[in-house]
């Protein structure tokens, strides 16, 4: 094709046509804006919900920005949470989603990078329910540990460890221990500094009502969830588990129930455990839900989330303050 044929077939259009028989580039342009077709930037917009910025979210971070942060603080949230089931009603997501939720607004209201690195944790007694993943605790303190350093690298020198996962424990322990003992990083498990910053409740209040065991993908996460994540909570499928239990650990449970801490810890010693074990505490093998308690998921409420949730925001905010009162930022090697 020569370069006059090919300019003749872009030929610009006079009143939006060309001459009969023929379309150009300019005509369909000049029609598809006069029939109003949404303009270029409108088709480009995701059709997904839009994301938010959050302040101090490592993952919606500029390098400018964390670089601005360092300038203020040394401290890193680092929640350690798991992927799995959560009853009919609640996403497998709920302790990683709930956990940096909890990060972020400790973040909002104190300077502290929140840096989320794993979402599965480790959860080998709920991989009967379709969609759980877990990983060995070895894996688990290895990427953490192996995270933490990369944050040294760059200035951080304090780490939050957030526990949002019952399962991880004991995993949390050893990383926040391998930071401390192995690196230049200050670790602590923040759940376990929290205690003299929470409220102290009064008496409870006294109740017709039984006490009930209630534990995982119970009230306490559905609150949490109802507050947190309403548009990820299915009430609606939310039922109560019927529970078999080994018949020893079903005779303690009135213990349990009632608080006594011997009993408790002898319950969660055999509870919840890989069906590999045989002893029989697979959340499969004791729920018909996958949710590890009686009471009604239904009966939690958003007012108990947010109660729970401010509460602990709260102290870890109180946490901050004194740690920094303690060693403020820089200070130190």
């Amino acid at each position: 094709m020569t370069v006059s044929r090919l300019r003749g077939s872009f030929a610009p259009v006079r009143s939006g046509l060309a001459r009969p028989g023929r379309f150009t580039i300019f005509g369909l342009l000049w029609i598809a804006a006069a029939s109003g077709t949404p303009s270029s930037s409108a088709a480009q917009q995701s059709p997904l919900p839009r994301v938010e910025k959050v302040r101090n979210y490592l993952p919606h971070m500029t390098v400018p920005e964390v670089q601005e942060l360092l300038g203020r603080s040394d401290m890193v949230i680092i929640p350690v949470a798991s992927l799995e089931q959560h009853g009919l009603h609640l996403p497998i997501g709920t302790d990683y989603l709930n956990g940096v939720e909890r990060a972020k607004l400790i973040a909002q209201r104190a300077d502290v990078l929140v840096a989320p690195i794993l979402l599965p944790g480790q959860s080998p007694y709920h991989m009967e329910f379709a969609g759980t993943i877990t990983l060995p605790s070895t894996l688990i303190q290895e990427v953490y540990v192996e995270a933490a350093k990369s944050l040294m690298r760059h200035g951080f020198r304090r780490f939050l460890v957030l526990n949002a996962h019952g399962g991880n424990a004991a995993t949390t322990r050893f990383i926040v221990d391998r930071i401390n003992q192995e690196t230049e990083g200050i670790a602590v498990d923040l759940g376990g500094v929290l205690g003299p910053f929470m409220p102290r409740s009064g008496a409870e209040p006294a109740s017709d009502e039984p006490a009930l065991f209630d534990r995982h993908g119970g009230t306490g996460e559905t609150a949490s969830s109802l507050y947190l994540t309403p548009e990820l909570v299915d009430l609606e499928a939310a039922v109560p588990a019927l529970l078999t239990l080994p018949p020893h650990m079903d005779a303690m449970l009135p213990a349990v129930v009632a608080g006594d801490p011997t009993a408790l810890a002898v319950f969660l010693a055999e509870g919840l455990k890989d069906q590999a074990t045989g002893k029989g505490t697979s959340a499969a093998e004791m729920s018909t839900t996958g949710v590890w308690g009686v009471r009604d998921p239904a009966d939690a409420t958003a007012e108990r989330g947010r109660a729970e949730t401010e509460a602990m925001v709260d102290a870890a905010v109180a946490f901050i303050e004194r740690w920094n009162q303690l060693r403020p930022p820089g200070t130190g090697r």
